[in-house]
């Protein structure tokens, strides 16, 4: 068993030197002259020579196969590396993708709050900033919190800085309001006077008539006054000021 093994672990080439070899060694002496000395060294040497060709060639082939399979290796290892690289890509591609949704949806969600709006104020619907619409509600709870100076300047700055608002009506009575209240009643009664100058059919228009007689009453100016609420009673004859205008005269005769 062991000397079939070394057999088969032989080359063709090397098996079949050391078969003429043996074939030579079992010829019987009779027969051994049939070789000639030069002729067998030759022969040996034809095999030698063949067998180190196919071993040199086995060994070229072997090599080849290696480098191949190396080739292979590293072709699979660049591929492995691509294939890696594409992922990270396609990663990197679908993440820049989502930024620029979360960018395109943030500033469409700044640009909606820099849009106008359509607001309605003491019965007037009109556009509004948000940032007028901010400036005018901040100024209006201020004198609603009876912080008058602050809700004068508030609504002084606001006529100031929004010329065309809609909110110019709304704003002008409740800085003449303001204004009563801190008993400057001649700038008041300018207020009251530029609201119906500009706006005469406005909701607020019959309560800032009252509002300059009030303050005409308070400047002991009573023939003004009295003028005023006549006026009050012919051009707002169905408002509820008109109602408190009645009163005011009963008690200026």
């Amino acid at each position: 068993m062991a000397m079939a093994s070394f057999w088969w672990r032989l080359s063709s080439a090397a098996r079949a030197l050391l078969a003429l070899v043996l074939f030579c060694a079992l010829l019987p002496a009779g027969h051994a002259g049939l070789f000639e000395d030069d002729e067998a060294r030759r022969a040996i040497l034809e095999l030698r020579q063949r067998v180190d060709q196919l071993t040199n060639e086995n060994e070229h082939q072997r090599r080849g196969l290696l480098d191949l399979q190396s080739q292979i290796e590293t072709l699979r290892a660049d591929q492995a590396k691509l294939r890696g690289q594409n992922e990270q890509l396609m990663r990197d591609v679908a993440d820049l993708q989502r930024q620029q949704k979360d960018m395109a949806q943030a500033l469409d969600a700044r640009l909606r709050k820099l849009e106008p709006v359509k607001v309605s104020v003491d019965g007037q619907e009109f556009q509004a900033d948000p940032a007028e619409i901010r400036d005018f509600e901040a100024a209006l709870a201020a004198f609603r919190a009876g912080k008058f100076a602050d809700a004068r300047t508030a609504f002084a700055n606001f006529l100031q800085q929004y010329p065309r608002s809609g909110y110019l009506p709304s704003a002008r009575f409740w800085l003449g309001n303001a204004q009563y209240a801190l008993r400057d009643y001649k700038a008041a009664i300018d207020s009251f006077k530029q609201l119906l100058a500009q706006a005469p059919l406005h909701a607020k228009a019959p309560e800032a008539q009252l509002a300059i007689a009030n303050c005409q009453i308070e400047l002991k100016d009573t023939r003004s006054a009295r003028k005023t609420l006549e006026d009050l009673l012919r051009t707002y004859p169905q408002s509820e000021a008109a109602v408190a205008a009645k009163e005011r005269l009963l008690l200026l005769k």
